[in-house]
């Protein structure tokens, strides 16, 4: 967010403008144009909802894969487990209405423990949703993958560079604007829910599977001789099961990139996302229990269900493509949740400020682009295999869901406004089933990779403190804050490193009287046998050429350019205390970019050891090379 010094501006009027006189006549202003780039309701649904809408491919699967080991018992407690994921579902989505009515700058778990647990508290909450964005982006490609390789098997041994290719896919759509993200994935998300509400309301009258040719030959998955279901194995269930309500919290974390009024679009998409997510995860779940389904090793259930609704016919196919093309592209819910937070984090001082800026189509493009990098790695390191990524998944998310609620509990008690009560309570609630959620989720993935998670959080958390001390230590330098001392004219010295003479050498010595009361040039000169030649003749034509300029040879036995410069420069900023010492260096700009490769970088070695030894004034002089020049 920038930050306008000068006078008082109005209520909706642009810092630094007049406000104009009210003719009559309506204008396109500021806000107008800004709200071309950001989102609808249903825009938002589709940018910000495709990972909590895709993991209704996965999250049932988890429960049911869990319950499997009790055998066809333990089937039975599918819908059970299904509705209290429901349940907190319909919590959360309470919850984070709260939290988008309160905080409509977004931010979610991070600005919510911000304002009301401490700086602390904040870096936790903030750290967990990086972790769990970062994940969501590589499970949701690699998944996505998953499902193209299933279908063409030759494919799996070029899965890492297919999810290589969705990740710059879904990367380019997101750097030309959320708006632009939102629209290209409309049309898959309609069709997936779509097809997932056909398939469970045709499901929901047949008597028995149409068709179960997906699973012929496929050996099963339940485990044999169990007639009891233990709590452990419920918890585990229900921990599998809660992958399916990650991306809840995307469209609290991004309220700024809405319409306005952005919290009440905010809002309805939010009611909307857990409705659609509810509705689509009870009826997959009971389809399952309608149809006896039971896992196979190789098909998912989303397939089997897919198969007994409709038959193997073209709307199975139209299931899976469906279902393929979400997975891949449900990675678009980081692209628009993280940036945002990553640029409240840098407005605090806790990541680099440039991830505040925004281009012009309101992307927060340096977001964007970190994001897609940390993502490819971790493709890379996993091997495009969605089975190493998903253990850590969803563990960051429950953290932040529990922080989120306990500050909320805290705002709602010091706010006090109608009704507080009832509002602190829903919030005390969640934070007791989020709370409990994410224990039992780190509990039960723990020797599955969730310890890394846990190490990780703090390494965070670690990072954006020491991001933060630096910031501070810059700020009491340049004592940010104070009234400075009013500005002075010091004498100014001009040093320009040459090699030769030039049509840029007297332009670089024109730009140096121009900015100094006193311009040396100087050279770097090598005692050898083969550079003598060119030393003296070098001395000789300036000699001739007369500038009025003094040129002084510093000698390098080492054949140093760099160095002895900045060593002159240290001795003459010594020799002369109070005077503002400037390096100017002369460069040539090639018409071409290609051509860069041939220019010998002098003048990027010397700006470099200047700048490393001294503290004077770097300025590069460029000589632009047109392309008509001869």
């Amino acid at each position: 967010m920038a930050i306008h010094m000068g006078k008082p501006t109005t209520a909706g009027q642009t810092p630094g403008t007049e406000e104009p006189p009210d003719t009559g006549a309506r204008t396109p202003s500021t806000g107008d144009r800004q709200d071309r780039h950001r989102l609808t309701a249903l825009q938002g649904l589709a940018a910000l909802s495709l990972d909590a809408m895709a993991s209704v491919a996965y999250g049932p699967e988890s429960i049911v894969l869990v319950l499997a080991a009790a055998g066809a018992h333990g089937m039975g407690f599918a819908l059970p487990v299904t509705l209290a994921i429901a349940a907190l579902l319909a919590v959360l989505v309470a919850s984070y209405r709260q939290v988008i009515a309160a905080f409509p700058d977004g931010g979610g778990s991070y600005a919510v423990a911000r304002r009301h647990l401490g700086r602390r508290t904040s870096l936790v909450a903030a750290a967990s949703l990086i972790l769990d964005y970062v994940l969501n982006v590589a499970v949701s490609v690699t998944a996505g993958v998953a499902a193209l390789t299933s279908a063409f098997p030759e494919l799996y041994g070029e899965r890492v560079w297919i999810c290589l290719g969705v990740l710059v896919l879904v990367t380019a759509v997101n750097l030309r604007g959320v708006v632009d993200s939102a629209k290209a994935f409309l049309v898959p998300t309609a069709v997936f829910v779509g097809s997932i509400l056909a398939m469970v309301a045709v499901g929901l009258f047949r008597d028995g599977p149409v068709s179960t040719a997906s699973a012929a030959g496929h050996a099963s998955a339940l485990g044999e001789g169990a007639t009891a279901v233990g709590a452990l194995l419920l918890l585990k269930a229900f921990a599998a099961g809660c992958s399916a309500l990650t991306g809840v919290e995307a469209v609290a974390n991004a309220v700024p990139s809405f319409r306005a009024p952005a919290a009440r679009r905010a809002q309805r998409t939010e009611v909307a996302l857990g409705a659609l997510l509810g509705v689509m995860l009870i009826g997959l779940s009971v389809l399952i229990g309608r149809f006896h389904l039971q896992p196979v090793e190789g098909v998912t259930v989303l397939a089997q269900l897919a198969d007994a609704s409709f038959g193997h016919n073209l709307a199975f196919y139209v299931v899976q493509f469906a279902t393929m093309v979400l997975l891949a592209l449900a990675a678009n819910t980081s692209f628009g949740g993280l940036p945002v937070l990553m640029s409240l984090l840098a407005r605090d001082n806790h990541l680099p400020h440039f991830f505040a800026l925004k281009a012009d189509r309101q992307v927060h493009r340096h977001g964007v682009v970190w994001l897609a990098l940390v993502s490819g790695v971790l493709l890379v390191l996993s091997g495009g295999d969605t089975n190493t990524l998903v253990p850590l998944f969803a563990i960051g998310v429950f953290v932040g869901f529990t922080i989120c609620q306990i500050g909320m509990v805290r705002h709602w008690y010091g706010e006090r406004p109608g009704g507080w009560r009832t509002k602190a309570a829903l919030n005390g609630f969640g934070a007791l089933l989020t709370g409990v959620s994410a224990v039992v989720v780190t509990a039960t993935k723990f020797t599955e990779g969730a310890w890394l998670i846990v190490l990780a959080l703090p390494l965070i958390v670690l990072a954006f403190e020491k991001i933060h001390r630096a910031y501070a230590q810059i700020g009491e330098r340049l004592e940010l804050g104070r009234v400075p001392q009013p500005p002075h004219r010091a004498h100014s010295l001009v040093v320009v490193p040459v090699s030769g003479l030039s049509r840029l050498t007297c332009q670089a010595l024109t730009a140096a009287r121009s900015l100094g009361d006193e311009v040396l040039a100087v050279t770097v000169t090598h005692p050898t046998a083969e550079d003598l030649p060119a030393t003296e003749a070098l001395r000789r034509d300036w000699e001739l050429w007369k500038p009025g300029v003094e040129l002084i040879e510093l000698s390098s036995d080492t054949r140093s350019l760099g160095r002895p410069v900045s060593c002159y420069v240290r001795e003459l900023a010594r020799a002369h205390p109070g005077a503002q010492v400037t390096v100017l260096i002369p460069e040539t700009e090639p018409a071409h970019l290609w051509q860069r490769m041939l220019q010998n970088q002098r003048g990027s070695v010397v700006a470099h050891a200047v700048r490393r030894d001294t503290d004077a004034v770097i300025c590069r002089l460029r000589f632009r090379i047109t392309a008509d020049a001869r």
